[in-house]
């Protein structure tokens, strides 16, 4: 016998968001959005220590001025990630949480922002034009096209690539690898660890991992919590304070002083400092475009693996692995990139975190609005954010590194075609220090070796203008030399 209907506006409510129909219950909806807050929320606090803490190409951090913001940067990193949640669960009515993508943030920040001349708002700018062009390749059902000329491999091994990067600048921020006398990096001070920050770091990581293990809910942001507390213990006792060249053993960038105070009116003020067109200027045309098609490359893969597989963990997709109003959800998720760029906080994209939510019972929108809100209600808190030293924080980049790489088995590692392209892609964004590096080797000799090997044909065209878009990409110093 079927459950009586509702009315009122709890029954509107039931009825827009489908909760009975997609055996759901009110409860369920709202329990499932708070798992997703709580299992995401490391953002908050991980987004701000990425782009917050790197200068651009003029020696500014983000909001301006030669010192980070982390609050401001928290603030915005929140209030994007709840409204564009909340727009996920009013419009695509589907079980998704947004926020910062890890892996375009570094790549924003490394390889884009800190350019010699480039500014913080020129790169939020190209943000801005990435997320529109992303919109106009949904709304053209061209987002299709551009995805199946990529090989799968090429993906999986860019997503690797990403992880090694995220895991390497959380161990260099950390100063678990650093620079050494006659080496290149070392573990640790000449192989020892001998800090408490280093301690810090390794009970941070060891707790995530322990708790990943047992499948805690939440677990990267409880591994956060309890080293920023031994953190703050740590200093309260020792004083340690900030690290330079007299201080070797200090924290490596936030002291973990307690604040005066752990609630204040969030500072929105990063939102809208955006140059929508002055990076152009700044690096040269050409190169412009070639930083955005690697953002774009960067940002766009995600979505499509994401939705499917919380489609297909809450049993909502049908018959050919498609979930329900699959165009609705693309096209927030690009909105998500260009409203990123506008509030200042790197391309917002969906959440794989997203799971576990619908692993403790969501089946609707409702739970994306659930998690929105409280995304919202966090940006009070952001004096809390900044007591958060590196130390407490970059576990999380190692184990999200983690991640990503376990992408690497897919890899067919028997046909050199496939394996060294994908080898080549991968290990140099670490190496090399650029995800966009990677990417434009990964493309160029993944396209050579199929012309060698006599499968050229097999390429698709936009591959060959991508591979041929690069190759000038990386003469284009010799060449600028050779023009005067």
């Amino acid at each position: 016998m079927s459950a009586p209907a509702r009315t009122g506006l709890i029954g509107r409510v039931d009825t827009f968001f489908e909760i009975t129909q997609r055996g759901s219950t009110f409860g369920q909806e709202i329990r499932g959005g708070l798992t997703t807050f709580f299992t995401m929320a490391y953002i908050v606090v991980l987004n701000p220590l990425i782009i917050g803490t790197v200068a651009d190409g003029e020696g500014n951090f983000l909001g301006g001025g030669a010192e980070p913001n982390i609050p401001l940067v928290a603030a915005a990193t929140a209030l994007v990630a709840g409204l564009m949640s909340i727009l996920m669960g009013v419009w695509a009515r589907f079980p998704l949480a947004m926020a910062a993508g890890l892996g375009i943030n570094a790549f924003l920040a490394y390889s884009i922002a800190s350019r010699a001349g480039m500014s913080w708002p020129e790169a939020m700018g190209f943000v801005v034009i990435e997320g529109a062009i992303i919109l106009v390749l949904v709304l053209t059902n061209f987002r299709k096209a551009v995805f199946a000329a990529v090989p799968m491999f090429l993906k999986q091994a860019i997503a690797v690539g990403i992880g090694l990067f995220l895991a390497f600048i959380g161990l260099v921020d950390a100063g678990i690898v650093s620079t050494g006398a006659g080496t290149i990096t070392q573990f640790g001070d000449g192989g020892y660890i001998d800090t408490w920050p280093m301690i810090v770091f390794f009970v941070g990581l060891l707790t995530a991992i322990i708790l990943m293990v047992k499948k805690v809910r939440g677990a990267l942001l409880i591994s956060i919590i309890v080293a920023t507390v031994l953190a703050v213990i740590v200093e309260a006792v020792a004083g340690l304070g900030a690290t330079n060249a007299d201080n070797p053993g200090g924290w490596a960038l936030v002291v973990p002083a307690i604040p005066d105070s752990a609630v204040s009116a969030p500072d929105f003020s990063l939102i809208g400092q955006v140059d929508l067109f002055g990076g152009f200027a700044s690096v040269g045309f050409l190169t412009a475009l070639l930083l955005i098609f690697s953002l774009l490359i960067t940002d766009f893969f995600d979505t499509m693996g994401t939705m499917t597989a919380v489609g297909a963990e809450a049993k909502l997709n049908d018959e050919n692995g498609n979930p329900p109003r699959t165009q609705q959800i693309l096209i927030v998720d690009s909105i998500g990139a260009a409203a990123g760029g506008l509030g200042s906080v790197s391309s917002n994209t969906s959440y794989i975190e997203s799971a576990a939510g619908v692993g403790d019972g969501a089946r609707t929108g409702l739970a994306s609005v659930v998690t929105g809100i409280a995304f919202l209600l966090s940006t009070f808190l952001t004096p809390l954010y900044a007591l958060v030293p590196f130390e407490a924080a970059t576990p999380v980049l190692v184990l999200v590194g983690f991640l990503m790489v376990s992408q690497v088995a897919d890899i067919d590692w028997k046909d050199y075609r496939i394996a060294i392209p994908a080898f080549l892609t991968f290990i140099l964004m670490p190496f090399g220090y650029s995800i966009s590096v990677g990417i434009g080797v990964g493309f160029i000799s993944y396209v050579l070796l199929q012309v060698i090997t006599g499968a050229g044909r097999k390429v698709h065209p936009l591959l060959w203008g991508a591979a041929a878009a690069f190759v000038l990409y990386f003469a284009l110093g010799p060449i600028m030399e050779a023009l005067g």
